[in-house]
């Protein structure tokens, strides 16, 4: 019971760093992104948490195979060169929040929790521009997946931005139905 009182509390801290971040409007930076990696892998793996892996890793299932360890901090250059552009800039949030979770959790920079901070960024990008945060559904984690390694494979990201936008969508109707209910 401690444990579990101690992974929601640690959760939590996640949370309110993610908030900060866009109550304070913040600029997306390479640096918090290992920070938001520190805090998810806090406890787990202190020696990797926030550092960037040195060795190669394969994703379970996935055709994709993410770059090998010295290629990771031009990746991430190149992620956050991406980020900055103005063409970026313009696109939907959705859409950015999806492109970004996908071309991180693809450099796959983190020997683990890849996904985990890839999905805390991608709630960031939405929270900033007023949308509420989103879970993936069990249900559809198979079609997450495969949405996915479509992205990293083929680099076709309209079948994985589909899915964040229909979470989006039922997000914002937990959020209105639950608003109609107390007025």
């Amino acid at each position: 019971m401690v444990a579990k009182r101690y992974v929601n509390t640690w959760r939590l801290l996640i949370i309110h760093f993610v908030e900060e971040i866009v109550q304070k409007d913040e600029p997306l930076s390479e640096w918090q992104i290992k920070n938001i990696h520190r805090l998810v892998l806090k406890g787990i793996d202190d020696e990797y948490a926030g550092v960037y892996r040195d060795q190669q890793v394969f994703i379970s299932g996935a055709k994709h195979i993410p770059p090998a360890p010295f290629f990771i901090k031009e990746e991430m250059k190149q992620l956050m060169i991406w980020y900055e552009q103005a063409e970026t800039k313009k696109l939907h949030p959705v859409t950015r929040g999806a492109m970004l979770h996908a071309i991180l959790v693809g450099i796959h920079p983190f020997i683990d929790e890849n996904g985990r901070t890839s999905r805390l960024l991608l709630n960031l990008e939405l929270m900033k521009a007023g949308f509420p945060s989103i879970v993936i559904k069990v249900k559809n984690r198979i079609a997450y997946y495969e949405a996915l390694d479509k992205a990293h494979t083929q680099k076709e990201y309209d079948d994985f931005i589909k899915l964040v936008a229909d979470e989006v969508e039922d997000s914002l109707n937990l959020y209105l139905s639950t608003i109609n209910r107390n007025t």
